[in-house]
């Protein structure tokens, strides 16, 4: 039955299979054995009814990329009632700079937000009164909708789909935790549907955590973490100015890094070397100038420690990248990869790594990415949106059942909340229900998920008292 066994409910089962037709003359037995069959179809959720709300937090420091700049983050917040009286929270964080940059040029911080956050108002009054047999369907039926009214109320006709996926993370969070509460779910690995499970199949005891450098961020800085236990790099390129000033600029950010510590060893790396992963956000207008820069850390000695190039040129550039990654690097997708349809597109034009974001992308669509990966033996890993601490555990239960990287032994998750948000300590007693896990915080750059990581599914299903006494 492939994906549809998604959309069917237990009556439907029974209807289909010709079984209705023959119960009533078979007696009690076979009609309980029929029963039980028919509970491995999971219950449809009715949105009864929801409420939303927001907080702002302010981070430590402007946080740069895509030549502009973020000073506060949006945390949203979705509450869904069902039919059964049943509700759930789900958390979200808004980037309409990330999401679309030219959204966030003719508006204020506020305003780019303020439109984001209506288009999550607009999403919740979509599926009020509606069933769903998963989240997934949830998704799948109301995404162009909301892509179109957000195109109408930014006056965007090519808004980028990122500007519709992220207000939906928290309509999408509290779908899949009002979906196991009806049916009595416990853990994640109960929520992957079938279909979906060879993508999210490790159980990985460790993942990596990958602290974000944005450009001008001190070389002081950066060796610091290095000497900390940090051993894999996420460095913003693409400096503001033109693609002249910008290249200069990010090629003495890559000088300054590769004299600090580009010398260190990590027994972790392939090649014992800390690996530097480099964020362009689609800066880049041509391979010829990302080629200037590849030439240039060949030529100071670096290249062989670059590992991934993530997102160098945008959707707007869709030439095949195969020239760039016989060079070493692993070119990855990220904002390009909307959805899998064009993470598919992103793979055959030579892409040979996705960041996932269950964070930014919603969990439904990062299922179907991840799994439309693994078929193409591309590998994944998660990147962050500066998100709260409960939402880190979203993408870490992503991060510790993806496939791991050729080469390594373990997940990898970007997390740079801890370094930009003014009071991230203070976030975790509000955010996070179980604050004082052993997972919550990394050590020499690791995140300890083992057992009990995975027995508690790093806390996504317990109450946050915080928002529960908002909403």
């Amino acid at each position: 039955m492939g994906n549809d066994m998604n959309s069917w409910s237990r009556r439907d089962f029974v209807k289909n299979s010709g079984l209705a037709l023959t119960t009533a003359g078979l007696g009690p037995g076979i009609t309980n054995k029929i029963e039980k069959m028919t509970d491995i179809i999971p219950k449809y959720f009715r949105v009864a009814n929801y409420n939303t709300t927001f907080e702002r937090e302010k981070l430590k420091k402007p946080f740069g990329f895509k030549g502009s700049a973020t000073l506060n983050l949006w945390q949203t917040a979705a509450k869904l009632t069902s039919a059964e009286g049943k509700t759930a929270i789900g958390l979200g964080v808004q980037n309409p700079l990330w999401c679309d940059a030219r959204v966030a040029e003719v508006t204020s911080e506020s305003g780019g937000n303020a439109i984001m956050y209506a288009m999550t108002e607009r999403a919740l009054q979509m599926i009020k009164g509606q069933q769903f047999a998963s989240p997934i369907i949830m998704l799948d039926e109301i995404l162009d909708e909301l892509l179109d009214y957000g195109k109408k109320i930014t006056g965007q006709s090519d808004l980028r789909k990122t500007f519709a996926l992220n207000p939906l993370v928290a309509v999408d969070n509290a779908a899949w935790l009002l979906y196991a509460r009806i049916n009595d779910y416990h853990n994640f690995d109960q929520l992957i549907p079938p279909d979906y499970k060879g993508g999210l199949s490790a159980k990985h005891q460790n993942v990596v955590s990958i602290p974000a450098l944005t450009y001008g961020t001190k070389i002081e800085e950066i060796k610091k973490l290095a000497d900390d236990g940090f051993f894999i790099m996420k460095i913003k390129i693409g400096a503001p100015g033109n693609q002249s000033i910008m290249l200069e600029k990010d090629k003495a950010f890559l000088k300054g890094i590769h004299d600090a510590i580009g010398h260190y060893e990590t027994p972790h790396s392939p090649n014992g070397k800390i690996p530097y992963y480099f964020d362009a956000n689609g800066r880049y207008d041509r391979h010829e100038t990302l080629h200037e820069f590849l030439d240039y850390a060949e030529e100071i000695g670096a290249l062989d420690q670059i590992a991934v190039l993530e997102e160098p040129f945008g959707e707007r550039n869709q030439e095949d990248v195969r020239e760039l990654t016989a060079r070493g690097p692993r070119v990855a997708a990220d904002e390009s990869a909307h959805t899998v349809e064009e993470t598919i597109a992103r793979i055959e034009q030579g892409y040979n790594a996705i960041a996932v974001k269950s964070i930014a992308k919603t969990m439904s669509m990062t299922i179907k990415i991840a799994q439309a990966a693994y078929e193409r033996e591309v590998p994944c890993f998660c990147a962050d949106l500066t998100v709260n601490p409960i939402l880190v555990e979203w993408n870490k239960i992503v991060a510790a059942r993806l496939p791991a990287f050729p080469g390594w032994n373990m997940g990898m998750q970007e997390t740079n909340g801890w370094q930009n948000y003014r009071d991230w300590e203070a976030l975790i007693n509000q955010y996070h229900p179980m604050g004082d896990a052993n997972w919550v915080h990394s050590e020499n750059g690791v995140y300890n998920t083992g057992d009990d990581f995975f027995e508690h599914s790093g806390g996504i299903f317990e109450p946050i008292p915080f928002w529960e006494e908002k909403l």
